[in-house]
């Protein structure tokens, strides 16, 4: 695993909508794709991301409908990093950044997405995955730990 790169590992078929879509458009495709994570592009250009809990916490929360504009709920402040990035890197960033998911931006242009289970499931990192997760979920109860 020495010396692979994001490049290696990252999902390359990106689920991805635009500033024209709206909340029931970006929560069907999550639904259809079974993700929570959603890509806002300009043509090839990322300008942001909507996650499941955008659309609650945004959205659902502040009463918006189904037909509201994607402004109303994107994150544009987002980390990103490049394909040539080492896999280690990347844990470091999602850990810093509390983040599960990280857009893959090559050129300005969105190129893949890293997951935390995509550093989980490649073997050697597998520790550096569980510390990123563990950084992420560290304030949060495990689901059924009650």
């Amino acid at each position: 695993m020495a010396g692979k790169t994001v490049r290696d590992i990252m999902s390359k078929d990106c689920v991805t909508v635009t500033l024209q879509d709206n909340v029931f458009e970006i929560a069907l495709k999550m639904k259809q794709h079974d993700i929570g994570f959603v890509a806002v592009v300009d043509g090839k250009k990322l300008i942001g991301v909507v996650t499941d809990r955008d659309l609650v916490v945004r959205g659902y929360a502040e009463k918006h409908s189904g037909s509201t504009a994607v402004e109303k709920v994107i994150t544009k402040d987002i980390a990103t990093i490049d394909p040539n990035t080492s896999i280690e890197e990347a844990a470091k960033i999602m850990a810093k950044n509390q983040i599960r998911r990280l857009p893959v931006v090559e050129n300005g242009e969105l190129v893949g997405i890293v997951a935390i289970g995509d550093l989980a499931v490649r073997g050697s990192f597998e520790d550096e995955a569980g510390q990123a997760l563990g950084k992420i979920s560290s304030d949060k109860t495990p689901v059924g730990a009650r």
